[in-house]
């Protein structure tokens, strides 16, 4: 085994299907699955299948449609548990059962009311049951941050010995401090006899946020495995972030620690969890949140420009993303403005920049954020002959809907100077809107991300939408304000397809 060699082990179908309101169907499962091979990750933990009939078959169905990587079913110590698994890991490829039990003397005392003695004898039990089923043998040892470490040591050395070929020293309840936790698997390191027969795994959970850091400080004192969920999600605050971890292996890539992730997939697989677990990641999520490779203070955004490296410690196309965004706002400089006119298609040498600078700001006080649109608004609504060829405008939005009738929208651009119009149904206002552009602009775009945010609040507000499309594989943000959340969504989406065309 390559030393320096950190296997990823994703726990978003199992642990990160927990969360209330994210569970998935078995076809979505699969999917999920699919993308983590492509991903590039070790191991799979597909289920619990004792659980429910539902979390079994998906374990059955996951084995049958994923190859590469090592499929995992975690399991209580108990035979039945392990049967479950056992029966449901019957087509994998490569498998592997995750057993285990808790570590804690709270555990010990509180939740299994047993002694030390006798949780030991149950871990090397169900240990040694596991290996008639499987060669590939997980044991967790359950909270085992706030674990005894002496006890600890005598446990991981007993399920050593009975079998187990890897050792999970969970952060259960997000207790540790990074140098609390990476001095807890270098006690293991030294004290275990046979710790060079299995690899230590660490599954670091998020309550005081400091899962990642836990899970890199395991790394440096002797862990290989990680255990990890897309966007962090899992029980209570969370898992361990996969994308964090991967990217802080990366990054500082001098430390000589390798996976097998390919990043420039992250970004998409973030947002198919988060799309099918109807999950939104906060904007300023580290690596995949919207705000993460966007700049809105002046002096940041002409440091960008003049050198990304300035401002970026990461390439946003090494996730997958095309570019940064440098968003207008009251704080950004001339540098920022400059860009996005000639992104717009005006000729600088044609405009006085500190005029138009001047009244930028003064927009800029009375919004949040300045939009493409605002910035047409600002040079007279695109009068330079050389960017009104190319827009697309709203010359008309009529939208029919309510119960029981079916939405139905009829919208005229305006495109390269020639009025088209188109209509269509929907499963609601907004969709029907965006079927009828589509019947405008017959290309293959797809909304990746819709959000709205009412900007103060009340009925009346005017509401901001958010629209992320992807086009040729490419993503696009577009902008929309109304106090209509229908209009604004049209713009938003406009705004889009602008950026593109």
């Amino acid at each position: 085994m390559d030393n320096n060699r950190v296997y990823v082990f994703d726990t978003t179908l199992r642990d990160g299907e927990q969360v209330p309101g994210c569970q998935l169907t078995t076809v979505e499962k699969i999917i999920v699955a699919k993308e983590l091979e492509a991903l590039g990750v070790d191991v799979i933990e597909a289920g619990f299948p004792i659980s429910s009939p539902g979390d079994f078959q998906s374990v059955v169905e996951i084995s049958k449609a994923v190859t590469e990587p090592v499929i995992c079913a975690l399991t209580r110590a108990n035979t039945a548990d392990i049967d479950a698994a056992a029966a449901a890991l019957k087509f994998a490829k490569r498998k592997r059962i995750h057993t285990g039990i808790g570590a804690s003397d709270m555990h010990i005392k509180y939740k299994f009311n047993s002694t030390r003695e006798n949780i030991l004898e149950r871990a090397v039990e169900a240990v040694k049951y596991s290996r008639r089923f499987v060669d590939d043998v997980e044991f967790y040892a359950e909270d085992a941050g706030r674990a005894d470490n002496a006890y600890l040591a005598q446990m991981i050395e007993a399920v050593i010995a009975a079998g187990a070929t890897v050792v999970n020293i969970p952060d259960t309840n997000g207790y540790c401090l990074p140098e609390q936790y990476g001095a807890k698997i270098k006690y293991l390191m030294d004290h275990v006899s046979n710790i060079d027969k299995a690899i230590i795994s660490v599954h670091c959970h998020n309550d005081l946020g400091l899962a990642t850091a836990n899970t890199i400080a395991g790394v440096f004192n002797g862990a290989r495995q990680v255990e990890c969920t897309i966007n962090g999600i899992g029980e209570r605050a969370g898992n361990t972030s996969l994308e964090e971890v991967a990217m802080i292996l990366k990054t500082h890539h001098a430390l000589g620690y390798t996976t097998g992730i390919n990043s420039k997939r992250i970004y998409d697989l973030s947002n198919l969890v988060s799309n099918m677990m109807r999950m939104p990641v906060q904007p300023n999520k580290a690596i995949v949140g919207r705000n993460a490779f966007a700049h809105s203070s002046g002096i940041h955004q002409d440091g960008v420009l003049k050198h990304r490296e300035n401002y970026e410690i990461l390439d946003p196309e090494d996730i997958g993303l095309q570019s940064n965004s440098i968003i207008l706002t009251a704080r950004s400089g001339r540098h920022a403005l400059k860009h996005h006119l000639e992104r717009l298609g005006y000729k600088l040498e044609k405009i006085n920049i500190d005029d138009v600078y001047s009244r930028f700001l003064e927009m800029a006080d009375t919004r949040k954020e300045i939009t493409d649109h605002d910035l047409l608004t600002l040079m007279g609504d695109g009068a330079d002959s050389n960017y009104d060829d190319k827009a697309i405008k709203v010359i008309l939005l009529q939208v029919v809907c309510g119960d029981p009738l079916r939405p139905m929208a009829t919208v005229k651009l305006r495109i390269n100077g020639e009025e088209k119009e188109g209509s269509a149904a929907g499963n609601g206002p907004v969709n029907a809107t965006i079927n009828a552009i589509h019947t405008i602009i017959q290309d293959d775009i797809e909304l990746d991300e819709f959000s709205i945010q009412a900007m103060r609040g009340g009925s009346e507000d005017v509401s901001k939408v958010n629209m992320r499309v992807n086009h040729n594989g490419k993503s696009y943000y577009g902008f929309g304000y109304s106090t209509d959340i229908v209009n604004a969504s049209v713009h938003a989406y406009v705004d889009a397809l602008n950026k593109i065309f």
